[in-house]
């Protein structure tokens, strides 16, 4: 079974969605978990896949993101994965207290309308628009007060034990403050062992608040089969552009049960 990523699992591990937020952002609509960059692959049919994820990244004065949460995909019908996510977040400034509770939930739905040539060049493809509803406290810095949507674009082409997915996304960020923002990213990821997988992601988020600068970064990750219904996921990186305001160092793992 593939794995998808949320974007608000994305959002609780990015950029700051206002100069004075906490670290809430793309997110969780993810071959997708554990990087930024999703795919275009659904769950198969009637079956599920739930995470228990943790994920946050650090900048100059702050460390927010999910102390944990869940995230939750359905395979509803061929090509059709509803998703639900929910995270309890932290927001730690430096020579601060913890600040935790519950964040945004995230409802969207990934749909797949272009399936892989095997043995040709074309991929797959699939959209995964997604809402976040304002369930979280703003003013503790753990939510955005805000409903959000994002609207992305998922490519992937596998090649053996090789497998490349990249796309586009658009976040419509409202409040005061924010701006709406672009996303792309990029991942090639292989199959080492049967039940290892290691993989490389390039991204680039455009700036999400008035004054803000855009981000450029990377991360290694690698997922590790326990069972046929357990997984382990991992990935770290940090930024190559405003590193320092944006993401001097970030981290996703989760224990991920398919069935």
């Amino acid at each position: 079974m593939r794995r998808s990523l949320s974007r608000l699992t994305r959002r609780c591990w990015g950029a700051r969605l206002a100069v004075t937020a906490a670290v809430l952002t793309p997110s969780l609509a993810q071959a997708g978990p554990p990087f930024r960059t999703d795919d275009p692959v659904p769950v198969e049919t009637g079956h599920w896949e739930i995470y228990d994820f943790s994920a946050a990244t650090h900048v100059t004065g702050d460390t927010a993101g999910a102390l944990n949460g869940i995230d939750a995909n359905y395979g509803a019908a061929e090509n059709l994965q509803l998703h639900a996510a929910l995270p309890m977040n932290l927001d730690k400034p430096d020579g601060g207290g913890v600040r935790a509770g519950i964040g945004d939930t995230e409802l969207g739905f990934k749909y797949r309308f272009l399936t892989e040539d095997e043995a040709g060049w074309r991929p797959q493809a699939a959209i995964y628009p997604a809402i976040d509803f304002p369930t979280g406290n703003a003013a503790r810095g753990l939510g955005t007060g805000r409903t959000h949507l994002f609207l992305p674009l998922w490519l992937q082409k596998t090649f053996g034990d090789w497998s490349s997915f990249a796309g586009l996304a658009y976040d419509i960020n409202p409040g005061p403050g924010n701006r709406d923002y672009g996303f792309a990213g990029w991942v090639v990821q292989r199959q080492i062992t049967e039940d290892l997988s290691l993989g490389a992601e390039l991204f680039h988020q455009t700036a999400n608040a008035v004054g803000g600068k855009g981000q450029t970064g990377f991360n290694l990750g690698l997922t590790y089969d326990l069972s046929a219904h357990y997984h382990l996921l991992f990935s770290a990186g940090e930024g190559l552009q405003n590193r320092v305001t944006t993401n001097a160092f970030s981290y996703y793992a989760a224990l991920q049960f398919t069935f």
